[in-house]
């Protein structure tokens, strides 16, 4: 661990997370902490006519209001007694993407995306990391309300490997009002996945007004692979989007949002030295989408001391991602002979590139009632989510079916919903100078399901065929999911929590919190908090935490099937991804799935003059119980195994399963240094500097099964370096944002320390390398009237390392895809819309 990058961050003078401030929503004046009659009722407030001309020009953004990590109304985010970042809608649009999670990866230091590609659904659905830590470690709530993970399940060799976690991207930027990222286990006070912290999307309310705004962008950028070099010039991307606030009743507000993305697909694989004479044959980058998107958000007072409240959701995404070319090849060998006959058969006598298709539709919905009775406010609330991905395979073949194979397949699907309904309930006291009391309770019903797919995707053919003898079934590129693997599962669970907050003196501010929950499979947890914060004077302040934290094994871990023939030495062999409570699960050892268990210390100061503040924050996570995704058991590997499978007559010859048993410890620093300089003459200026610095540790690697004593290896080098190494150990972002009247600019460098890729041996690692991204915009807002916006992102064209050409035999993999800033090069991009 080093300090390195934030010295040279601050000797840059290069700050980040400029907008690291800045809520737009109507609240409290911007001089005192006080809630508004709308917090102290749960009325809704209704939002202003139009955003900002800009961000820049707001009131002290250290007053801004927080509702994450907090249950006591009017709290600000330099008054918590936790770390919380506040993005505006603003800061997340002023760049070259419209996608949440690339935009919060940008100017949030603790937040990585990486963007895996030739990984089948991962492509699609791209998990983002909080400190370093899997991506279902972090809750993500929408309005405060928990938000629901997608079907699929990250089985691939990827940061997230056996993840299942939220699709930040299912949400656009152009309905948010600002995003809430609480840097602290938080558990105790939310529930399961709240180890690394909390996400909380906060969407735009309005009861007039409205913008539209069009973003196109395209890729200007030399690609120097480790054996070619070439310039490309388009691969554009287009997204529309546009928002209406309606006004009804006294207060009421109905805010629409709608968006359509159409982006083209990236190309930056390397030549392949299979073919004569070499060539691209891969198709290395990010995926084709089309997308459409659309959200409501509303809210109305009933009566004086209630008010109704509810959003709506609904994405429906086209993804077209490569898997890895089939080549004729040039060299002659018995194994090549096999290939060659098989492209001909199937129609493909030059190879082909399998795409995986990928449609998924997502709904995020909930309704609500706040309001007080007998001194106590209440907020009861129901939402439904819910997630479906549809697999195709295009442009492929099964060679087992030889001459009758069709060239697409619908591979089957998975489904994901959950139904939550809450009741929170709060209270101020005149004890001490004041006390905030929270109570509630929480039910949940999530449900899991597998459809299989059309027989020539996973399958043989029912009649004899002109099949290559020794072909494996199934669609080449991504094989579908078979009647043995089809499932539907669900469970329920339930909580209680409570929450108090008292403010001891001036000075000193204590919390405690505690939640139980109970799950109708793996059984119960308790977990709590305690916090403290010390000002010590009006400038200088310091805080603290301490909790206990879960995270409950998801339905997709417990249940996710799917078995395939693979072929080795020319004979198919029956592999499965199984439950581990499957019948080949047990009989290796498999056991059911507890939930995660971690230990979170804090540490931090706050500290503020003027326009400048300054939050650092010390933090130490243990994970133990943690689940992982165990390399294939194979028959192969020991006498002893091929009894076990062959004794639970599946014909199953290799086998891999969920395992409780993997610990960590996550120790690093979060700073933020913020100071907004305003001028009579020459604009606002907002300069942030903001760093995080994370090392983990994998502690324990389980080495048995309960009937394997050793077992053959569990959990394979490139698995625990991913967990180490897979996301950088230093990360620097700084920003300078400046406006005038309705003009500005902004730039951007952030700084990544290197990744490392893990391979089976460590002549197979591929590094990214420290880097530095640029990125530049200039801008022009009019609150009412036109917008304008010209910008790069990447400026100076940065690259990962290549690839090298020993660990990259097909020449697709170009780049690593473990980079966290991408691998795509330099965006240029335009921006206009029109705010009435």
């Amino acid at each position: 661990m080093t300090f390195r990058p934030l010295a040279l961050a601050g000797a840059s003078a290069l700050a980040l997370l400029a907008p690291v401030a800045r809520a737009q929503v109507a609240g409290p004046p911007a001089n005192t902490d006080q809630p508004t009659p709308q917090e102290q009722t749960g009325a809704p407030e209704p939002a202003a006519a139009a955003p900002t001309a800009d961000a820049a020009t707001t009131a002290d953004e250290g007053n801004d209001i927080i509702v994450t990590g907090t249950r006591t109304a009017g709290r600000t985010r330099l008054d918590s007694v936790a770390p919380v970042d506040v993005l505006s809608a603003a800061s997340l649009q002023r760049q070259g993407t419209t996608e949440v999670a690339t935009a919060l990866a940008a100017i949030a230091p603790s937040i990585d995306f990486p963007r895996p590609s030739a990984n089948d659904a991962t492509d699609a659905i791209r998990p983002a990391t909080l400190r370093g830590l899997s991506p279902d470690q972090t809750l993500v709530l929408i309005n405060g309300i928990r938000g629901h993970t997608s079907a699929n399940l990250n089985t691939n060799g990827t940061v997230g490997r056996g993840s299942a976690a939220v699709d930040l991207n299912t949400v656009p930027t152009f309905a948010l009002d600002r995003i809430e990222v609480l840097r602290d286990g938080a558990s105790a006070q939310y529930g399961s996945d709240a180890i690394a912290g909390v996400i909380n999307l906060r969407l735009r309310e309005a009861r007039s007004g409205g913008g539209a705004q069009v973003n196109y962008g395209f890729y200007d950028t030399q690609v120097d692979t480790a054996q070619n070099s070439r310039h490309v010039t388009g691969e554009h991307t287009v997204t529309a989007s546009a928002w209406q606030g309606f006004a009804f009743g006294d207060d009421g507000f109905v805010t629409v949002t709608g968006e359509y993305t159409n982006r083209r697909p990236t190309n930056r694989a390397d030549l392949d030295t299979r073919v004569s004479p070499a060539r691209v044959t891969g198709r290395y980058g990010d995926p084709a989408v089309e997308q459409y998107t659309g959200f409501v958000n509303a809210g109305t007072s009933l009566t004086d001391n209630l008010s109704f409240y509810a959003f709506g959701g609904y994405q429906d995404r086209d993804t077209r991602s490569a898997a890895f070319p089939r080549i004729n090849p040039a060299a002659n060998s018995a194994a090549n002979t096999l290939t060659r006959q098989r492209l001909a058969l199937a129609g493909y006598p030059d190879g082909f590139l399998p795409l995986i298709n990928t449609k998924t539709k997502d709904i995020n919905s909930a309704l609500g009632l706040r309001g007080t009775f007998g001194g106590f406010d209440l907020d009861l609330s129901v939402s439904y989510g819910r997630n479906t991905v549809d697999f195709r395979t295009l442009n492929s073949t099964n060679y087992a079916f030889g001459s009758a194979s069709p060239r697409n397949f619908d591979d089957g699907s998975v489904a994901y919903d959950q139904y939550v309904a809450g009741l929170d309930v709060t209270r101020k006291f005149d004890v001490f100078q004041s006390l905030n009391l929270a109570f509630g309770i929480e039910g949940r019903r999530e449900g899991y399901k597998i459809s299989p797919g059309e027989q020539a995707s996973y399958g043989y053919p029912t009649g004899t065929t002109d099949a290559v003898a020794g072909s494996a079934p199934g669609a080449q590129g991504f094989g579908g999911f078979a009647p043995r693997n089809a499932l539907k599962r669900n469970r329920r669970s339930g909580s209680v929590y409570a929450d108090v907050e008292a403010q001891m003196t001036d000075k000193l501010l204590l919390g405690i919190a505690g939640r139980a929950e109970d799950y109708s499979d793996f059984g119960s947890t308790v977990n709590g908090k305690l916090s403290a914060r010390y000002d010590f004077a009006d400038w200088f302040a310091l805080r603290g935490t301490a909790s206990t934290g879960f995270r409950a094994p998801s339905l997709q871990q417990q249940y996710f099937t799917q078995v395939a023939s693979v072929v080795t030495n020319g004979v198919p062999v029956l592999t499965g991804t199984l439950p581990s409570v499957d019948p080949v699960g047990r009989a290796l050892g498999g056991l059911p799935l507890q939930a995660e268990k971690s230990t979170n210390l804090s540490l931090g100061t706050v500290i503020r003059a003027g326009g400048f503040d300054l939050t650092i924050d010390a933090y130490r996570i243990h994970i133990r119980d943690q689940i992982g995704l165990s390399e294939n058991i194979s028959a192969a590997s020991s006498p002893q195994v091929a009894a076990i499978l062959a004794s639970t007559g599946t014909g199953v010859s290799a086998a891999r399963f969920f395992i409780n048993g993997l610990a960590s410890t996550t120790k690093g620093i979060d700073a933020v240094a913020h100071y907004r300089w305003r001028t009579t003459g020459a604009g606002a200026f907002d300069f942030t500097v903001a760093g995080n610095i994370n090392d983990v540790k994998v502690t324990r690697v389980p080495t048995s099964t309960a009937t394997l004593n050793p077992a053959p290896t569990l959990f394979a080098r490139s698995r625990i370096l991913t967990l180490e190494d897979g996301t950088p150990q230093q990360k620097v972002t700084g920003t300078i944002d400046w406006s005038l009247d309705q003009i500005g600019a902004l730039a951007r460098v952030t700084y990544y320390g290197d990744v490392n890729q893990p391979g089976t041996t460590p002549a197979g690692d591929v590094h990214s390398g420290d880097r530095a991204i640029t990125d530049l915009e200039l801008r022009y807002n009019a609150t009412r009237g036109a917008q304008i916006g010209l910008g790069v992102s990447n400026v100076f064209d940065v690259y990962p390392r290549a690839t090298s050409v020993a660990n990259n035999s097909t020449g697709t993999l170009g780049f690593p895809y473990y980079s966290p800033f991408g691998f795509n090069g330099r965006f240029l991009y335009v921006r206009a819309g029109l705010n009435w």
